[in-house]
């Protein structure tokens, strides 16, 4: 079920997406209402299942994980849990999407070395036959949608103002 949200609900969501740790107190400055108002908007997003959890993001090649690659993997079979179960062991895939077209799954990556990421294509290719790209750089970091009629810097349509 699609929830209902306004300009302000959106507004919050873009925020905290920028920074889960961030206080009521600035966000309820950053959205225009009182810190208890945004704390009962916070909660009832959580509850209804808009926001499902908030999370660290680290830097890969800090603690040792130098190499992102993208892995396209082409599954033949019907029976996905192996491919389910593995995906629950290899930590080092970080983000994995079932998706139409030619390849069944895209896979995000990280791996120590080269050799660490033969190892985990390897693994992936026990189900099927993969492509993988490497990453250079990322241009965008990850990030949520922000809402209809808020721009990236972030403010409240006019007609919400």
């Amino acid at each position: 079920m699609t929830e209902s949200l306004d300009a302000t609900d959106w507004a919050i969501l873009t925020e905290v997406q920028r920074d889960g740790r961030i206080a009521y107190t600035e966000l309820a400055r950053r959205v225009n209402l009182s810190a208890s108002a945004t704390k009962e908007r916070v909660r009832r997003l959580e509850e209804s299942g808009v926001i499902t959890g908030y999370r660290a993001e680290v830097d890969l090649e800090r603690i040792g994980y130098a190499i992102l690659a993208v892995v396209r993997l082409k599954y033949p079979g019907t029976r996905h849990e192996p491919l389910r179960r593995l995906l629950g062991e290899r930590r080092e895939i970080l983000e994995c999407l079932r998706t139409t077209g030619e390849d069944c799954y895209v896979l995000k990556v990280a791996a120590t070395s080269m050799a660490h990421l033969e190892e985990v294509v390897d693994a992936l290719a026990e189900f099927g036959s993969t492509t993988t790209d490497l990453v250079f750089s990322r241009p965008l970091p990850p990030r949520g949608p922000s809402g209809p009629g808020l721009s990236g810097a972030n403010r409240l349509p006019s007609a919400a103002v």
